[in-house]
């Protein structure tokens, strides 16, 4: 107590000037950034993005995820998060790392990446040895005084390398499972069409030219025929023709309904229409019928040919067409090898067995009004007239109608 009132005796109420505290640092300070804390940056926001938030957090929080992924060349791995405030570097970290353990004491991302290889049954040498070394340089110090916690040494040996032609087979099925953009489409289909019109014209030539080399042996061998028919003393009777070429010369007055019929079935729907038609007994009995209103005969190469070329019209989505372009010949008869006029007029000349869809895609053809005009359309052409079958001298009419 006496000690109290001691030091109330020397309490004195004179203000004295106060002395300046003076702290001297006993070490050095680590200055720390708060950039990598998000604490109430997105909760506290007006509209939380919680994809924006994801990512953000994976990339700052998890930054081995991507190069994780792709190292192991596919595999998903489910490692726990490092949901500290600071997270380590995306550098080189060392091996006493958080990332390099977890909680279960299984050695982790680098124990389940051995783990995976030991079990996986399908992964190939090369492969391992690229995992190994992405390891390595993801989380492996290069301070030599830091000691290695783990232990990454897989079995290499003993597996054969991969099938060089397996390999180039799935590098094509990876580019052509890459996403061509519009424009490079465009350009890509530009090139396959003038390469495959490219490859058609010399087809097309090389056909034409095996045709006149078979016209030309055709007629060759008719000749040898009639020549040795005439050294014989007797004659050379030609095969009965195959193909016929019918011109409507009547119009429909006074016509029998069965005839309009016959002559609508024929494609003879006006005047001076022509048509080509296959040599059988159904259109020998239809034409008999009709034989007054119409004129037919065997025409030769020189009248198809002429009509294809100068008159004919193609029929494509009942579309009246000109035969302008081989194109359109191959849109419509490509499947069926008929590609060119040159084959339109080779499978109508020899009735091939395309014949009936060759003869159906051409129109029927308009042709004008003969030149000199017609004797007597009433009466058969043996008798002086114009109706009827005129056999080869059909293809002079055919050629003052062309």
């Amino acid at each position: 107590m006496w000690e109290i009132e001691r030091e109330l005796e020397d309490f004195s109420l004179i203000d004295e000037e106060e002395q300046d505290l003076v702290l001297t640092p006993t070490g050095t300070f680590k200055q720390v950034s708060f950039k990598n804390c998000f604490v109430g940056r997105f909760l506290n926001a007006a509209m939380v993005n919680f994809q924006v938030m994801r990512i953000t957090l994976t990339i700052v929080w998890h930054p081995y995820w991507r190069d994780f992924h792709y190292g192991i060349g596919g595999w998903a791995l489910f490692v726990q998060w490092d949901i500290s405030i600071w997270a380590p570097p995306r550098k080189k970290v060392p091996t006493t790392s958080p990332w390099l353990r977890d909680e279960s004491g299984n050695g982790g991302v680098v124990s389940l990446v051995r783990k995976q290889l030991e079990n996986s049954q399908d992964s190939s040498p090369k492969l391992r040895r690229q995992t190994k070394l992405w390891m390595e340089n993801m989380f492996v110090s290069k301070d030599p005084n830091v000691e290695r916690t783990w232990d990454f040494d897989v079995e290499m040996t003993g597996a054969e390398e991969e099938d060089p032609l397996k390999k180039k087979q799935e590098s094509v099925e990876r580019q052509q499972s890459i996403p061509v953009a519009p424009g490079d489409l465009e350009k890509k289909e530009t090139e396959v069409a003038k390469k495959k019109k490219v490859e058609n014209r010399k087809l097309i030539f090389t056909r034409a030219k095996q045709y006149g080399k078979e016209y030309e042996a055709q007629e060759k061998e008719l000749i040898q025929l009639k020549r040795e028919a005439k050294l014989k003393g007797g004659f050379y009777v030609d095969p009965e023709t195959k193909l016929l070429f019918v011109i409507r010369i009547r119009g429909i007055n006074a016509m029998h309904p069965r005839t309009r019929k016959i002559l609508q079935l024929l494609r003879l729907r006006q005047i001076f229409n022509g048509v080509f038609l296959k040599v059988n007994k159904a259109t020998m009995n239809m034409l008999h019928l009709v034989e007054p209103y119409v004129t037919c005969g065997y025409p030769n190469l020189k009248s198809v040919r002429e009509s294809i070329y100068k008159r004919g019209y193609g029929k494509l989505n009942k579309q009246r067409i000109v035969l302008t372009d081989n194109e359109i010949v191959e849109q419509a008869l490509g499947k069926f090898g008929i590609i060119c006029v040159e084959d339109l007029i080779h499978e109508i000349m020899t009735v091939g067995p395309h014949f009936k869809e060759a003869n159906n895609f051409l129109w029927p053809f308009q042709l004008k009004a003969p030149l000199d005009g017609l004797k007597k359309k009433r009466n058969h052409y043996v008798e002086g007239g114009d109706a009827g079958n005129r056999e080869n001298y059909i293809n002079e009419l055919i050629r003052r109608t062309n």
